[in-house]
């Protein structure tokens, strides 16, 4: 690990101001930044701690939605009463990223911004336009088992790793942001992630500087809500497809669907085919099916990620399923 500097924000606008200097970046919980600067793939010079800003709060917003606070534990999110009665995808989804320890220490905004865990991104020595633009992607042409089957390019076919994030998707949930120069802003988190084109190390519309402050999630949604994650082992394992599902149903007759996917793509993947394709028509197999074929019309394997576009049918189907019962 590289030397660098080290101080700790007192309050916002302090900290947006601290990381304006070059080679500056923020640090919460730290659980992929350091592990990423150990590789030396990040290499700044001074960190700027956020962890102790008055952000961890979750509360009540008019007109029943909630704010989490950026510096909120993904573990406090998780159980919060309010997250899990009125929005249990998301505690669902929390729970299934990482280990207890981990989640603990992770925050909701260092969730959103943590980095692929595409191996060769992780390894300095082979090509990567993610960790160096222009080196390559060597994915493509190697083992891609866990790569993109939808959104990517030939430039990377990289995953997002979060699962809160593709639960909040499906929520459509509003990121806060304040910038360097004291202006917040929101910005809809379908809206806030890139796709990777030709500029896959430019993953989201964050200006210079700019912090997370909160994430704002709308009233929830009538229906049931459902998570599901297919990963190779229980535990401490990124998924190699989940869904979030969010499915009201009205005498045996999908009247509104929400559907969004993780392990897929460059970014959680909301699936307005899907959703077409499950309006109006009854809550059966065969609807269901019909909703992952249109979801999965466009996506592309690369070999050894070839098995993940089955996949990715049988678990929306399975979450459809489960989300119908009682939508």
């Amino acid at each position: 690990m590289r030397a660098f500097t080290y101080e700790r924000a007192t309050d916002a606008p302090a900290a947006v101001a601290a990381v304006s200097r070059p080679g500056a970046k923020f640090i919460s919980g730290g659980t992929n930044l350091l592990d990423l600067m150990k590789l030396e793939i990040e290499r700044p010079t001074h960190l700027v701690d956020i962890s102790r800003l008055p952000l961890k709060d979750i509360e009540e917003v008019p007109g029943g939605g909630l704010r989490i606070g950026a510096q909120a534990a993904n573990s406090d999110a998780a159980a919060d009463a309010r997250v899990r009665t009125r929005y249990p995808v998301l505690s669902q989804a929390l729970v299934a990223g990482a280990s207890g320890q981990l989640r603990n220490k992770a925050s909701v905004g260092g969730n959103l911004l943590q980095r692929t865990r595409c191996p060769y991104f992780y390894d300095t020595a082979a090509g990567c336009n993610k960790r160096n633009p222009g080196a390559g992607c060597a994915a493509i042409d190697g083992i891609n088992r866990a790569h993109a089957i939808l959104g990517a390019s030939e430039d990377c076919i990289a995953t997002h790793p979060s699962d809160m994030a593709v639960a909040m998707t499906a929520l459509e949930a509003q990121i806060e942001l304040l910038g360097a120069d004291q202006a917040a802003r929101r910005v809809a988190i379908g809206e806030f992630y890139r796709l990777p084109g030709d500029t896959p190390h430019i993953e989201t519309v964050l200006r210079p500087g700019e912090m997370i402050t909160g994430v704002v999630l709308p009233p929830p949604p009538p229906g049931r809500q459902v998570y599901r994650k297919v990963r190779d082992r229980a535990s401490y394992a990124f998924a190699l497809v989940s869904v979030a599902a969010i499915v009201t149903t009205e005498r045996g007759t999908i009247t509104g669907a929400r559907v969004a996917f993780g392990g897929v793509a460059h970014k959680p993947w909301r699936s307005v085919e899907a959703e077409a394709a499950l309006a109006g028509r009854p809550a059966t197999m065969a609807t269901y099916r019909a909703a992952a074929e249109a979801a999965m019309a466009h996506a592309v394997g690369r070999g050894d990620n070839d098995f993940k576009i089955d996949l990715a049918k049988r678990t929306l189907c399975r979450t459809l399923a489960n989300a119908a019962q009682a939508g």
